[in-house]
C-alpha cells in the first residue's frame, strides 16, 4: 500500500513541479520579452513633439517641449541675443484660418477670400482677442496667442539654430514658405509649403502673426530668464514670421515688427498657443 502511494504520489509531485517549471519559463520569457520592448522603444529617437487635435473646430497643436535657447539676433535689430528657457507649451501646427475664424465670429475680414484653407488676415490684435474669448467660451478651453519667446522658440523647432523656420539655406526657401520671390502677392492655404523640424507649417512667410507681447524696445536687455511675457505695458502689440510680401532678410525667424493694437492689414494673422 506504501509503495503505491509512493507510486502515485511521485507522478503528482513531478507533474506539479514540471507545470511550475514550464509557467515559471514561460514568465521569463514574456518578461524577457517586455524588457526587449523597452529596449527597443529607449533606443529609438524620442519625439520632439505630438499632436493634439480639437475636434469641435478642427484645430491641430503640436506639444513644444521646454527647454532653453538663445533668443534674438544682433544683425537685425533683435538685441541682445539673450538665453531664454521655457515651459512645456502647445502651439497650432497651422495659422488660424478663414473657415475657423468663420466658424466663431459668424464673418471673414479677410482680404483675399479665396477659400475658407486661407489664412484669416486683416485681424487687429483686439480683433484676435475678441475671437478667443468666444472661442474659449464655446470649447470650454483655455485658448490663447503664443509669446514672443514661445513663437521664436517653436519657429526654430524647438531651440535650433535655424534663420528660416525650417532651414537655413537661403536657396531652399521656397520649399518651406511663400514669400516676396513666389506668393503671386497674396496669401496662400495653410500647410503646403515644408513644415519645420516640430511639424509646424509657415511659421516663417505667409502671414505675421500676433504674439501676445507688449512692445519694449529695450525688453531684450532686462527681460527674466525665464517664460517671458513681454513688458507690462506699451502702447504696441509683437508680430513674428514675416508674410506673403516681405524678402528674406526681413523672413528672418527672429526679425519683429510691432503695431498698435487696432492695426490691421492683409497680410497680419495669427495662430493659437495653450498651456498643457
Amino acid at each position: 500500500m506504501k509503495a503505491m502511494l509512493g507510486s502515485i504520489i511521485v507522478p503528482i509531485v513531478l507533474g506539479i513541479s514540471m507545470a511550475q517549471t514550464v509557467i515559471a519559463s514561460n514568465f521569463a520569457e514574456l518578461k524577457s520579452g517586455q524588457e526587449s520592448a523597452k529596449s527597443v522603444d529607449n533606443e529609438g529617437e524620442k519625439p520632439q513633439s505630438h499632436i493634439d487635435t480639437d475636434s469641435s473646430l478642427d484645430f491641430e497643436f503640436v506639444l513644444v517641449k521646454g527647454g532653453c535657447f538663445k533668443m534674438g539676433d544682433d544683425e537685425i535689430d533683435a538685441k541682445p541675443v539673450h538665453e531664454v528657457c521655457l515651459d512645456d507649451f502647445y502651439i497650432s501646427k497651422y495659422e488660424v484660418t478663414q473657415g475657423q475664424w468663420k466658424n466663431v465670429m459668424g464673418s471673414n475680414p479677410s482680404h483675399f477670400r479665396k477659400g475658407d484653407n486661407y489664412p484669416v488676415e486683416q485681424v487687429s490684435w483686439h480683433d484676435v482677442q475678441k475671437f478667443l474669448r468666444k472661442l474659449n467660451r464655446k470649447t470650454k478651453q483655455n485658448y490663447r496667442l503664443p509669446t514672443e519667446a514661445e513663437w521664436e522658440y517653436a519657429a526654430k523647432s524647438g531651440g535650433r539654430d535655424e534663420e528660416w523656420a525650417g532651414t537655413n539655406t537661403e536657396e531652399k526657401i521656397s520649399d518651406y514658405l511663400w514669400y516676396s520671390h513666389n506668393s503671386g502677392d497674396q496669401t496662400h492655404p495653410v500647410g503646403q509649403k515644408i513644415p519645420n523640424g516640430l511639424g509646424i507649417y509657415d511659421m516663417s512667410g505667409n502671414v505675421w502673426e500676433w504674439c501676445s507681447d507688449v512692445y519694449g524696445y529695450d525688453y531684450y536687455a532686462k527681460s527674466p530668464r525665464n517664460n517671458p511675457q513681454g513688458p507690462n505695458s506699451g502702447n504696441s502689440r509683437i508680430l513674428r514670421g514675416s508674410s506673403w510680401c516681405d524678402s528674406p532678410r526681413i523672413l528672418h525667424i527672429a526679425k519683429r515688427r510691432y503695431y498698435p493694437p487696432s492695426f490691421k492689414y492683409n497680410y497680419l494673422g495669427f495662430r493659437l498657443a495653450k498651456t498643457p
